[in-house]
């Protein structure tokens, strides 16, 4: 039996476990265990033991309940009524008006949280209500929420960039800091995507008629100077080489929950909820890791990925076209399972021929992120869709269309680190090793 058609049972068994609505962690198990079983000569109960318990304490990984437990506690906090009151009087004159808050509020706070979730449901939860009030158009205001929340899986600290760099044995200090550019380059994108629909339908784009002076914009702005230092604490200090990201987890979690105290809203019990909270969400994510860790083991017992990789290696695809293959493939896949799941699903299989192709597996991996940002968005199982669907009630395939120009956005930002890598490059060799 070729290792093709190997594969192609092996795939078969995940995605009738999944259909039949098995835990993805357990899911992932099963599969390892019948490729270790049927397809190698590996003591299986020996290889699982091993791979289980060398795989579930690891240094770099205690970033992510950390970084997790930041986010949940600023999610309760006032950041993002001191997010709008600090941006809204700036943006009253640029084209697209307080849309922009949906853009930049949520860059703020995915570097804060990296979570796409939390960012869409913290932001949203304030900026909603608020620019309907106005009389914003819906489209817009659904669309660069939904789009804009997606830069919590990208913009530092990341939680899926920390899975990725565990599962790939990557530096996450150096994918955090490869991260930046390429989220600021979707959040440019996003607002050249606002200004230009604003200027081509001025009238839909409701006018400000307050007109705050240079001071009251100064002392508005005040409220933002402590999201800005947390943000700086925490990238600032892995850039610097000060602290490792695990290290900057645990300095962001001190600083968040002295910012949400000094808001005056943050109680005992709020902190509770926060700490369960992130419980539950790192043992998800842990869980789901150790099935990905045997089910890697697995396959490189039976070989399948170095023979799947030499396979695709005859068709003599350039790296272009790879990329193209890949593209769609993690696209189709997005629309049914979550990001992380996607990540640690295919990391195994797919890096053998990524780097058979010459291609960078630190670009690979904000490449990786930037097309998994896409499933954030696209039904049925697009988390923010639902998220925003919760919060507004509204049916969530009016969501999905409002999001769609920024789907075809996010495409674009992958096709533009691909002909630019530098973008994404250029911070890391700066940082050095």
């Amino acid at each position: 039996m070729s290792d093709p058609m190997i594969f192609g049972i092996l795939l078969g068994v995940l995605l009738f476990m999944l259909a039949a609505g098995v835990w993805v962690a357990l899911s992932l198990l099963i599969m390892a265990f019948v490729a270790i079983v049927a397809f190698s000569n590996a003591p299986e109960g020996l290889v699982l033991a091993t791979t289980l318990w060398g795989h579930s304490h690891s240094w770099p990984l205690a970033a992510l309940p950390l970084f997790i437990l930041m986010g949940e506690i600023l999610l309760r906090s006032r950041l993002s009524e001191d997010m709008f009151s600090g941006l809204a009087p700036w943006l009253g004159r640029i084209p697209g008006r307080l849309l922009h808050v949906n853009i930049i509020g949520c860059a703020i706070f995915a570097a804060v949280s990296g979570s796409s979730a939390a960012t869409a449901a913290t932001i949203g939860r304030m900026s909603v209500p608020e620019l309907t009030r106005r009389g914003y158009p819906e489209k817009l205001i659904l669309g660069t929420l939904a789009g804009s929340a997606t830069l919590g899986l990208l913009i530092p600290p990341s939680i899926i960039l920390i899975v990725y760099g565990v599962a790939t044995e990557q530096s996450i200090a150096r994918l955090f800091v490869a991260g930046v550019l390429p989220g600021l380059l979707l959040v440019g994108l996003f607002a050249a995507y606002v200004g230009i629909s604003a200027l081509r339908n001025p009238s839909s784009i409701p006018d400000e008629t307050d007109r705050p002076s240079f001071a009251e914009k100064i002392r508005a702005s005040r409220r933002l100077i402590p999201v800005i230092l947390l943000i700086g604490g925490v990238i600032g200090s892995i850039y610097t080489g000060v602290a490792s990201p695990t290290d900057a987890a645990a300095l962001g979690v001190l600083l968040a929950t002295l910012l949400a105290a000094s808001t005056g809203n943050f109680s005992r019990a709020a902190f509770i909820d926060a700490l369960m909270s992130a419980t539950k969400t790192s043992c998800m994510i842990a869980f789901i890791l150790l099935g990905a860790a045997f089910l890697s083991i697995a396959m490189g017992f039976t070989g399948i990925p170095r023979n799947l990789a030499n396979w695709i290696g005859t068709f003599n695809l350039s790296p272009y076209a790879l990329l193209a293959v890949l593209t769609v493939f993690f696209i189709i896949l997005g629309c049914f399972l979550d990001g992380i799941s996607v990540v640690v699903l295919t990391t195994s299989i797919i890096l053998p021929m990524v780097e058979a192709a010459g291609i960078d597996p630190l670009w690979f991996g904000i490449y990786l992120v930037l097309v998994v940002e896409m499933s954030q968005i696209t039904p049925p199982v697009g988390f923010n869709l639902f998220v925003i669907q919760g919060l507004t009630g509204i049916n969530i395939l009016r969501v999905a269309m409002a999001a769609l120009p920024f789907f075809f956005l996010l495409l674009l930002g992958a096709l533009i680190i691909t002909v630019f890598p530098g973008i994404v490059t250029l911070l890391p060799n700066a940082m050095g090793n």
